[in-house]
């Protein structure tokens, strides 16, 4: 039983650092530079994400023995589209300000990259309580990322946070870093930031070592 909750709390914990979504295996990139121009878009964006996660990979990892290996690519698309479809007319319904802004980022949830690998990586080979902790601990890995890249570029390129004016900022804003080459730059620079407090060193060789999805692709000892 112990090392059973040890082994929920590792699938919960993994992707908020260890494999975060985006800071390390650098997956999501379309949503996390276009919406992240506000930190309320980034949450708003990553909440929407865990809850298409959660929802699609509960259902996928249930129907895993039911579903056809012939078509099961099919099958996850039309389940991940389900559930975005879903949060879209909650947001619409609930939230217009902020599914306004999120715009057509939110219709492409279906095509995020990082659902799809977590359905096809993990779900689809895993129970529904573990897939469950899988998709939670991802999406606030996800979550955290969007929220740091849209505070550092809303408080230096907007002079605000969260609708609270920033002084000596609000009046001298970086606009650039509300531009797409902000984006990339700041990006660049939580990355940077995570990998040094981490301690994490550019590998001396390129191989499947350290890969955190080496076990599951089934390619660990290949490649040289």
């Amino acid at each position: 039983m112990a090392e059973n909750k040890n082994s929920l709390v590792k699938e919960l914990t993994k992707g908020i650092i260890k494999e975060n979504p985006t800071l390390v295996m650098l997956l999501g990139m379309c949503p996390t530079l276009a919406v992240t121009t506000q930190a309320m878009n980034g949450i708003g964006m990553g909440l929407a994400t865990t809850f298409v996660l959660l929802g699609s990979n509960i259902v996928i990892s249930a129907l895993r023995k039911v579903i056809p290996d012939k078509v099961r690519i099919p099958a996850f698309i039309v389940i991940i589209a389900s559930f975005v479809t879903l949060i879209g007319f909650l947001l619409e319904g609930f939230v217009p300000a902020l599914y306004d802004s999120l715009g057509i980022y939110l219709t492409l949830i279906t095509v995020n990259c990082i659902i799809f690998g977590r359905a096809e990586m993990f779900a689809s080979k895993n129970g529904v309580i573990a897939s469950a902790f899988d998709a939670i601990g991802m999406g606030i890995g996800f979550t955290i990322a969007l929220f740091l890249m849209g505070s550092v570029r809303e408080i230096i390129g907007a002079g605000q946070w969260m609708g609270m004016t920033i002084p000596v900022l609000h009046n001298n804003p970086m606009l650039l870093f509300i531009m797409p080459a902000g984006g990339f730059f700041t990006l660049g620079m939580i990355i940077a930031a995570v990998n040094k407090l981490s301690n994490k060193k550019p590998p001396k060789e390129i191989s499947c070592e350290g890969c955190p999805n080496a076990e599951a692709c089934g390619k660990a000892g290949d490649c040289q």
